[in-house]
């Protein structure tokens, strides 16, 4: 088995409980790492044999620019949207973290993480 990642996807988007993280919004860094077989992407060199991480990283956007109060929410999108679309994929664990969130501390982020296997 083999791992893709990819590492600190920034994005600004809308997600929390809070009326106005809908309104603002707030900066927020996705790690992917999805497992899947690449020996026949790594004998033959086609994109057709591999996971195509361009499309890892649409799909990621896609379910971030769709509100959820919750990061748990959101990574649930994107981890069932990834097995969905991407039937090569056995396991997929993604992290969502707010920067800088409104809890009234000085945090530089929260984040939740799912792993989830097919």
């Amino acid at each position: 088995m083999s791992t893709i990642r990819l590492k600190n996807i920034k994005i600004y988007a809308f997600h929390g409980c809070l009326l106005e993280e809908g309104q603002i919004g707030s900066d927020y860094l996705v790690n992917l790492s999805v497992k899947a077989n690449l020996d026949k992407a790594s004998n033959s060199d086609e994109l057709t044999d591999t996971v195509d991480y361009v499309l890892l990283q649409k799909i990621v956007m896609k379910q971030m620019a769709i509100r959820s109060k919750l990061l748990e929410h959101v990574g649930k999108r994107i981890v069932d949207k990834i097995l969905f679309n991407i039937p090569l994929v056995s396991s997929v664990k993604v992290t969502v973290a707010k920067v800088n969130p409104p809890i009234g501390g000085d945090v530089a982020a929260v984040s939740v993480t799912l792993n989830v296997k097919r």
